[in-house]
C-alpha cells in the first residue's frame, strides 16, 4: 500500500487517489503493450483466511436497464425520505394517545411527548457518533436523504496535459449481504485510453462493502492488473475488535512473487480509502464550513477533512451544472497535513455525484471529469453511462 504506486491503492487519502495509475504509468515506465503474464495468477485470488472470516452474498445484476429504475428507489430512497420524519414525531405521540382510552387524557398527554421526542431527537442528532462528523442531515448514523440508488455509474475521462489518459468509473453496484448484513456495494475502475496502453496498459478494480445501517465499511477487495504488475489485495475491518487486516499478494517484473500480511487497531466509524469518496457525498457542504470523518490505511489512522470553498456553474456540454468545489486535506496524529492543490467538484444538489477531480503533480496537472457517453472531450460533462441510468432520470 505504497503512497504514489501505480495502482489505486492508499491514493485516496491525498486526493491522487484514482489517478496515480495513469501518472507513474507516463512517468516511469517503458514502453509495453500487454498486461504482465504470470502461469499462477488464479492463486493471487484465494486467500483462505479471509474467506473464512468473510461471506460476500451479491444480489444479481438487474437483466435490463428498464428494471432498474422500477426496483432501486424502494429498498434505498424511498424510505429514508419519509421514515426519519415519522420515527422522530408521529408514533410517540399516538402511542401515548391510545394508551388511556379516553379522549380527554389523551388530549393532554399529546402536548407533553411531542416535545419529548423533540427534544431526545435533537439532542441524538447533536451528539451523533462519532463526535468530529457534522450531523446535519443525518438521523443518527443513516443521512435523511440517501444520496446513491443502485445501478448508479458514473464515467470520467481523465487528461494529462490536455490529453487523454484513461477512463475513471465510479459506481453503485447491487446490494449485497456481508455476513448477514445488508451493505452497500461501491465499485471504482479505472482503464487506460488505448494512446497510454502503448506505454503501460492499467486495468484496475476495487469493490468496498459498506454497512448500510451505520456506513461503516467492513470489507474491500482490490484487483490489479497492469503491463508491470498483477495484485490481489483484501482488507477487514472488524468493527467489534477494532482490527483492521489487510492481505496483499502481488507479482511485478522486478521482484516476482510477494505476500504480505499486516493488522493495526481502528477507532470507530472509520472510512477505509475507497469508500472515503463515497462516503463524502453524504454531507451537506455548506459553503465556508469544513467537515471531517475517519479514514484508516497503511497502519494508520487519520482524519479526512475538506472545506466546501465557493459554489459556481460550470460550464459543460450538456449544459450549465451547479457544482461544489471542495478542497481536502489529511490530519495524521494529531498534526495537520496540507496535501497541496488537490480539489473536489460535487454536483450541487441531494446526490452529491462527483463531477471533477483537480490534482496537482510535479509535472502537469491531473484532471478527472465526467464526461458524455458519444465521446472524450475537453469539457467536463457528466452522465450516466449507455449501460446503466439513473433511476430517477
Amino acid at each position: 500500500m505504497d503512497v504514489g504506486a501505480s495502482t489505486l491503492e492508499g491514493l485516496p487519502v491525498n486526493l491522487k487517489l484514482l489517478l496515480g495509475a495513469l501518472t507513474s504509468a507516463l512517468l516511469f515506465s517503458a514502453c509495453s503493450t500487454s498486461f504482465l503474464k504470470y502461469d499462477k495468477a488464479d492463486q493471487l485470488k484465494k486467500n483462505e483466511e479471509f474467506e473464512e472470516a468473510v461471506k460476500i452474498v451479491k444480489q444479481p445484476v438487474p437483466e435490463t436497464t428498464e428494471a432498474a429504475p422500477a426496483e432501486t428507489p424502494a429498498p434505498v430512497p424511498a424510505p429514508e425520505k419519509s421514515e426519519p420524519v415519522k420515527a422522530t414525531a408521529a408514533p410517540t405521540p399516538k402511542a401515548v394517545k391510545k394508551t388511556p382510552g379516553k379522549k380527554t387524557p389523551a388530549k393532554k398527554s399529546a402536548k407533553t411527548p411531542a416535545k419529548k421526542t423533540d427534544k431526545s431527537s435533537t439532542s441524538e442528532a447533536a451528539v451523533r457518533q462519532p463526535e468530529l462528523e457534522d450531523s446535519v442531515g443525518f438521523n443518527g448514523r443513516r443521512p435523511v436523504v440517501d444520496p446513491f440508488r443502485e445501478g448508479e455509474e458514473v464515467v470520467h475521462d481523465v487528461h494529462y496535459f490536455k490529453v487523454s489518459a484513461g477512463e475513471l468509473r465510479m459506481k453503485v453496484e447491487p446490494f449485497a449481504m456481508v455476513n448477514n448484513r445488508k451493505a452497500y456495494t461501491f465499485a471504482v475502475e479505472i482503464k487506460t485510453s488505448s494512446l497510454f496502453s502503448t506505454f503501460y496498459s492499467v486495468e484496475d478494480r476495487v469493490e468496498t462493502f459498506v454497512d448500510f445501517e451505520d456506513l461503516v465499511p467492513r470489507v474491500f477487495q482490490l484487483h490489479v492488473k497492469e503491463s508491470g504488475q498483477l495484485r490481489e489485495a483484501k482488507m477487514l475491518f472488524d468493527t467489534d475488535k477494532g482490527l483492521a487486516t489487510f492481505w496483499e499478494k502481488k507479482v511485478t517484473k522486478e521482484d516476482g512473487e510477494n505476500e504480505k500480511k499486516e493488522t493495526w487497531d481502528i477507532l470507530p466509524y472509520t472510512q477505509n480509502v475507497y469508500s472515503a469518496i463515497f462516503y463524502m457525498r453524504n454531507f451537506q457542504w455548506e459553503t465556508g464550513k469544513e467537515y471531517s470523518f475517519r479514514v484508516g490505511n497503511d497502519k494508520e489512522n487519520l482524519v479526512f477533512s475538506g472545506k466546501a470553498l465557493r459554489r459556481e456553474v460550470l460550464d459543460t456540454k450538456l449544459g450549465p451544472m451547479k457544482a461544489i468545489v471542495i478542497q481536502p486535506n489529511i490530519t495524521l496524529k494529531g498534526k495537520f497535513k496540507p496535501i497541496g492543490d488537490n480539489f473536489i467538484w460535487l454536483s450541487d444538489d441531494d446526490r452529491r455525484y462527483i463531477l471533477r477531480i483537480e490534482s496537482k503533480i510535479k509535472i502537469g496537472t491531473l484532471i478527472s471529469g465526467a464526461c458524455s457517453r458519444t465521446s472524450a472531450t475537453t469539457y467536463w460533462v457528466f452522465a450516466f453511462s449507455e449501460r446503466h441510468r439513473d433511476p430517477e432520470q
